[in-house]
């Protein structure tokens, strides 16, 4: 497949995004996969996303991991499954209402980066729009 990009293996600087991003997420609040791959200007890097955080599971890291949810929120299913409880735990002791399903209002606590936010990220001003308009229509 010569002459295309690879994104299906993102490595270090896109791990590094993702934990750039999570780390802006406030308390109580919480971002989807595929909204933190949109951020990182990769939209169909849900899963990679998912990757990255993946590999902060056990450690006492400083990336609040838990605060991302799948798109319908729900926390994700995982191995080892007491991680599930674990990061409803987190969310809940946050003030995120968690279900005995492990879903939550993903209106209610999902939260978009502002303008500062993504500036922060040294994100191009027009993918800072993009960002922007999207979330517009979404909220």
């Amino acid at each position: 497949m010569r002459g295309r990009a690879t994104a299906a293996r993102p490595g270090l600087p896109f791990r590094e995004g993702v934990y750039a991003v999570v780390r802006l997420i406030p308390p109580g609040r919480v971002m989807a996969y595929g909204q933190v791959a949109l951020v990182l200007g990769a939209p169909r890097a849900a899963r990679a996303v998912g990757g990255a955080l993946h590999l902060l599971a056990g450690e006492p890291a400083d990336v609040p991991w838990w605060r991302v949810v799948n798109a319908r929120g729900t926390i994700s299913p995982r191995h080892p499954e007491r991680s599930m409880w674990e990061q409803a735990a987190r969310l809940r002791a946050e003030g995120v209402a968690v279900d005995t399903t492990l879903h939550l209002d993903l209106a209610r606590y999902q939260w978009w980066p502002d303008r500062a936010a993504l500036r922060a990220l040294r994100l191009a001003p027009e993918v800072i729009a993009a960002i922007e308009a999207y979330a517009q229509r979404r909220q």
